[in-house]
């Protein structure tokens, strides 16, 4: 039975003005495979979850802690229970029994429900501190404070002139006329009676200064440390400013000479268009034949270069001359190393993790022109074919192929970015002026337009080139980001898409936002021949000069003919010159898919080479290499994220063990970005897809995304009233969550467990090979539809 202690007082800590811990006690926390459950001191205080090997850690040592604003608490069973942040911390916990578990489920609610608010609060706080008028503020906090301390100057003079008196008639006192002395004894009563009343005024006068100032302190303090964070913000966004106009002169200086050269060697169109400003060279792809994986090299051979280390270690990429690479690649984990890996987060960071030495890898392509010509052709995804398909439906309906032109609107960006640095962003309460006429759940839905991919995949004999075009499949899902910069619409709890396109393109998808703190969707999208799910909540900072979303959940896909199931992460996507310049998407990190039931073993590494300003070679690289369950390389893939994706099988391995060179055949072409729409840049850079996902379509559930008023207000040019219209569903959803609040604490005070909030579409369960917990689909939403039965559906609009 665990030592809990609800709200009891500790006179030590009470004395210092702090808060006592809201629970603490003996609780079982798993921590791996081979050591299993192990049984440690909890503590909760201020919407945080600590915990410790015993209770004299708590003076010096904390084991692990985990915010409770943006988790996810989920009851497994009658003894256990689990605590995740989103994908990088989980507790897996288990109590002595039901009654026990309970309790700590109630305890972690409200105490998550008090953090939302506290974090709330302070931001409003902040938002008010930041539109307060600073001359009109500072006149009436000084008038106030003068007006006080004239009363001190006053109650000064008052209390130096009564102390003298009183002196003066202690001094009479002590002459010896016996006669007058019961007089004088009396004189002496009251002057002493009206200098402890003047001392009193003085010390009442003293506290409501006292109380002022205080009360001022804290507020002025905030101003002052906003401040201050706003001119260091400035001061580097200007220093970056310097050193960009250093660089744009330099390159401008050596483009007109190159310019002058060739136009003196009197060079073709083509060779002079080779040769772009600054400007261009930072957003715009190079040469195709310039930077991909030795094309510079002699034309019967090229060549790259992979670090393949045997032990788990850190992803690298460092560039090396042109044609090749370096890039360390982590060991592939089983499924209870990586179970124990993510169930026991915080638990692993007590121990350090050994790398070994690197094995460097050489791979040598023959070229093969008529392989690749023929490759091309069979395996070209996004070809005109297929194109037409998109924007013309096999069926009788016709689909739109645009949207109405983005308004121009002027906006005074820098009144509003000031106040958002630093901030969460789900948090930032942004105009419509900087989205797009699409929800987070359509954006998402884009993924699957080149789902052909994945058909292409369900058809491999060879289970390592099935990997290979399930990677070039999720490579695809960035192919739009170049250039889209608008924010979507952050899903409602509750809201839904189905984007039902299985008659022409061969998928559906469903998808629902299943949790506002922290913000989570799930979708699930299903093929003729495979299905493909992920659960999708991020982590993101604005900076001032760029913004970083980092996302947290896994995706996968399964093909039931096989039973070969993958699951991978997404990387990092980074927004840059957010208040000035031109705006440009970078994606950079690395990725590893993962081969699990059937498929397990089979492993892909790529990375995403992250934009360089001095770097000659193409932009938006990614490069990787498939590996068999003997940790063999045995495909390759190149390519570009945002244009196409090359792979070839490798044929050969010579060279040592420590060195081994992997020969391989012709690369082909498995994908090719498919051309946008002509003026595409007036509606948002929309693809043809995109330009689809909110027409409005009859039989959807009532929470759809194509009925959110907000987001088609602003899609027909009328943003004054979205961004009137999006405040007020904002505050309705604000309202009701409010209402489960009291709820969980009205049935807390009455020690009744309160029923957290459930999808309706989707259901929690365990990930198959781990503990982790995953919202999966429930198969019910298209048997709904057929019956046009939606009482279940919440009212969120």
């Amino acid at each position: 039975m665990s030592d809990m202690v609800l709200n009891k007082p500790t006179p030590e800590r009470s004395s210092t003005g702090s808060k006592d811990p809201e629970m603490k006690g003996w609780l079982m926390k798993w921590t791996n495979y081979i050591k299993g459950y192990q049984r440690r001191w909890f503590v909760l205080s201020r919407g945080v979850l600590s915990y410790y090997r015993n209770q004299a850690e708590m003076n010096h040592t904390c084991r692990g802690t985990i915010s409770l604003h943006g988790a996810l608490i989920h009851t497994v069973d009658s003894c256990t229970f689990v605590i995740s942040n989103g994908g990088t911390q989980t507790f897996h916990i288990k109590a002595a029994n039901e009654v026990e578990r309970q309790s700590w489920v109630t305890a972690l609610e409200l105490a998550k429900a008090k953090a939302i608010r506290t974090m709330e609060s302070e931001e409003e706080e902040e938002v008010q501190t930041a539109h307060v008028v600073p001359s009109q503020e500072i006149h009436t906090v000084i008038a106030d404070l003068s007006g006080r301390l004239e009363s001190l100057r006053t109650c000064y003079d008052l209390i130096t002139k009564h102390g003298v008196a009183l002196q003066r008639a202690l001094t009479e006192l002590e002459s010896n006329d016996e006669e007058s002395l019961a007089s004088r004894t009396k004189i002496v009563n009251e002057r002493a009676t009206l200098f402890r009343i003047t001392c009193n005024a003085m010390i009442n006068a003293c506290n409501d200064y006292l109380r002022s100032a205080e009360s001022q302190g804290y507020k002025w303090s905030k101003m002052v440390e906003h401040e201050r964070e706003q001119r260091q913000r400035l001061e580097e966004m200007v220093e970056m400013l310097a050193k960009q106009q250093t660089r744009l002169e330099q390159a401008a200086h050596t483009a007109a000479h190159q310019n002058k050269s060739l136009a003196i060697a009197n060079e073709s169109t083509a060779s002079l268009n080779a040769v772009t400003s600054d400007d261009e060279n930072e957003f715009f792809d190079a040469e195709e034949n310039n930077g991909v994986f030795g094309e510079n090299l002699p034309k019967e051979a090229s060549e790259f270069v992979m670090t393949l280390p045997s032990n788990t270690g850190n992803h690298k990429g460092v560039d090396v001359e042109d044609g090749s690479f370096v890039m360390k690649l982590q060991k592939t984990r089983s499924n209870s190393e990586e179970q124990a890996h993510h169930s026991s987060s915080s638990e692993n960071e007590e121990q350090k993790q050994n790398e070994s030495e690197p094995q460097q890898v050489v791979v040598i392509s023959k070229k093969s022109n008529t392989s690749s010509e023929q490759s091309s052709s069979n395996h070209k995804y996004g070809n005109p074919k297929t194109q037409k398909s998109l924007q013309l439906s096999k069926t009788t309906r016709q689909r739109r192929t645009r949207v109405p032109d983005k308004p121009n609107y002027p906006l005074n960006l820098w009144s509003i970015m000031k106040n958002c640095i630093g901030k969460e962003l789900s948090k930032i309460p942004m105009p419509v002026n900087f989205n797009e006429p699409l929800s987070m759940l359509q954006r998402l839905t884009e993924d699957y337009e080149y789902a052909d991919l994945l058909d292409a995949a369900a058809r491999c004999t060879d289970e390592c080139e099935q990997l290979a075009y399930v990677a070039a499949f999720t490579i695809t899902s960035y192919a739009t980001t170049a250039n889209r910069t608008g924010k979507p619409f952050n899903p409602l709890l509750g809201e839904t898409y189905e984007c039902d396109r299985m008659d022409d393109l061969g998928w559906r998808v469903v998808a629902e936002q299943v949790s506002h703190h922290p913000p989570m969707a799930a979708f699930h999208c299903e093929g003729r021949e495979w299905a493909c799910w992920q659960e999708f909540t991020m982590t993101s900072k604005f900076r001032g000069k760029y913004l970083q979303v980092i996302p947290l959940g896994s995706a996968f896909v399964n093909f039931p003919a096989t039973g070969h199931k993958y699951t991978w992460r997404k990387v990092t996507t980074t927004v840059n010159n957010i208040i000035v310049g031109k705006l440009w998407v970078d994606q950079h990190g690395d990725m590893e898919i993962r081969g699990i039931n059937a498929a397990s073993g089979l492993v892909c590494h790529l990375k995403y080479i992250p934009y360089s300003y001095f770097s000659r070679e193409q932009q938006r690289r990614v490069k990787g290499v498939i590996m068999n369950r003997n940790k063999e390389v045995k495909w390759v893939l190149r390519g570009t994220w945002d244009s196409s994706i090359e792979i070839a099988p490798v044929l050969s391995t010579t060279g040592t063990v420590d060195s081994p060179v992997y020969q391989t055949n012709g690369y082909k072409t498995v994908w090719t970005r498919r051309e946008s729409p002509p003026d595409n840049e007036k509606f948002y850079n929309f693809t043809t897809l995109a330009a689809q996902l909110n027409e409005p379509e009859e039989g959807v559930a009532p929470t759809d995304s194509r009925l959110r008023p907000d987001q088609r207000l602003m899609e027909e040019g009328r943003w004054d009233e979205s961004n009137r219209e999006k405040l007020r569903l904002e505050e309705k959803q604000r309202r009701k969550r409010r209402e489960r609040e009291a709820e969980a604490e009205a049935a807390a005070n009455e020690g009744r467990p309160y029923p957290p909030y459930e999808p309706i579409w989707f259901r929690r369960e365990k990930e198959e090979g781990s503990d982790n917990l995953v919202h999966v689909f429930n198969e019910r939403y298209w048997q709904h539809k057929r019956d046009q039965d939606w009482s279940m559906c919440p009212d969120i609009f």
